[in-house]
């Protein structure tokens, strides 16, 4: 990703008409509106289907002999591999399943923390990033790493050039976000793998905020770990981490002695939570279908899986004009990108505040109106720190995804207008 606008054209018109009828909750709750998207999005029927399926007739442990319990391991199996295509990986065994991606970071820092010594002993983080991308690696400090800080500009924005003076051969890691959870702003990960790489360091990135909303693609990325949660991907609350098959060999991993010590199963200490994988795999095939539909053409599951997230992320720039146009209208201090033309470097997750409102006030009006949205620090002290807000009271966050239409942002500008009379 570049500074200049990246073309995201959707090959055929976004059905979004189509795409909300996929969504049962979206008919059953309104007219309430959800605007709250990047704490956690709803689920298509195929998801909540799934799911339904799995406890009913595949309830069992996996690694058995008989059919329900073989089933599980063909479903677990074919999950690893929609996940990996969904990624742009090849190998299905650089995918793990757990309980969220902050289990990962946790697990990969501590892995990690086993193997660091000078000279090679500096991690970089962000004050942009979630703190669960920036506290796992504080914790290091204690014993062999020492922090180094990739702090955004004045713009709100993570930019490479400032990154590069801060590697050397001492970088053991560079850990930041692939959009901001609380800003929207997208980061340039290929350019910052490059760099990393340059200097002998690996690179581990935080992509949950960012899969539901354009492609993943860890190979042109050339990241080492990427860790993601299926809740914001319009699955159940699971997770994943993706890494290069030869960085999470390396990895000093818990596991039962008699256990392998090879990807996948090195990583899955435990039992996860199964029908959560096979949504999972449901919503891949929901994005799968929306691709299909979008481009009759695609003749492979990757091909689908690109045509349907780049339908989609047409579709938000779109939402994101219309947003950016509304909080503009009513003086809103908006953080991060805020200029219509340069939709192209954030996703539809908008963090503001309304001249002489409280955040809280804000975001109750809204709620009052039928609008879900979050007010508050968004897990990111040091974010809220750098915007010069109180951490107590914070910000407002409205965040939308492709299910979102032009007709409820709307109903957000009538109340919102409302509110900053």
């Amino acid at each position: 990703m570049t500074d200049s606008p990246a073309p995201a054209a959707a090959i055929s018109p976004f059905p979004v008409d189509a795409v909300r009828a996929r969504f049962p909750a979206l008919a059953r709750a309104a007219p309430f509106i959800y605007f709250d998207n990047a704490a956690g999005a709803q689920a298509p029927g195929v998801v909540l289907d799934t799911v339904a399926a799995h406890l009913l007739d595949f309830n069992v442990q996996r690694g058995g002999r008989y059919p329900k319990s073989q089933a599980v391991d063909r479903m677990i199996d074919a999950t690893r591999a929609k996940v990996a295509a969904w990624l742009g990986g090849d190998d299905p065994d650089e995918v793990a399943f757990g309980m969220n991606a902050t289990s990962f970071m946790r697990l990969v820092s501590l892995a990690l923390g086993q193997t660091i010594t000078a000279p090679r002993d500096e991690i970089v983080v962000t004050d942009m990033d979630h703190h669960a991308n920036i506290s796992t690696w504080l914790e290091l400090a204690k014993t062999s790493a020492k922090i180094v800080w990739w702090r955004m500009r004045e713009d709100q924005r993570l930019h490479v050039e400032d990154l590069i003076p801060l590697l050397s051969g001492r970088t053991r890691l560079v850990a930041c976000t692939v959009v901001s959870h609380a800003l929207g702003s997208r980061v340039d990960v290929a350019s910052v793998a490059q760099a990393a790489h340059a200097v002998g360091a690996e690179v581990f990135l935080d992509c949950v905020h960012y899969s539901p909303h354009a492609l993943i693609d860890v190979k042109a990325w050339d990241c080492d770990y990427l860790v993601c949660s299926g809740y914001k991907a319009f699955a159940p609350h699971m997770g994943f981490l993706w890494g290069k098959r030869a960085a999470l060999e390396r990895l000093p991993t818990f596991r039962e002695e008699f256990i392998p010590d090879a990807p996948p199963h090195k990583i899955e200490a435990g039992t996860f939570i199964f029908e959560n994988v096979a949504g999972m795999s449901a919503a891949i095939d929901y994005f799968e279908a929306l691709g299909a539909e979008l481009d009759s053409g695609a003749s492979t599951l990757r091909a689908r899986l690109v045509a349907a997230m780049t339908g989609i992320e047409a579709h938000e720039r779109d939402l994101s004009r219309a947003m950016l146009e509304v909080f503009a209208s009513v003086g809103a201090t908006v953080y991060g990108v805020a200029s219509a033309n340069a939709v192209h470097l954030r996703v539809p997750t908008f963090t503001f505040n309304l001249p002489g409102k409280l955040p809280a006030d804000v975001s109750q009006g809204l709620a009052d109106a039928g609008i879900g949205a979050r007010d508050g620090h968004m897990y990111a002290p040091r974010l809220m720190e750098r915007l010069g807000l109180p951490l107590e009271t914070g910000a407002v966050r409205a965040s939308l995804v492709h299910y979102n239409t032009t007709a409820e942002i709307d109903r957000f500008a009538t109340v919102l207008r409302d509110l900053a009379s």
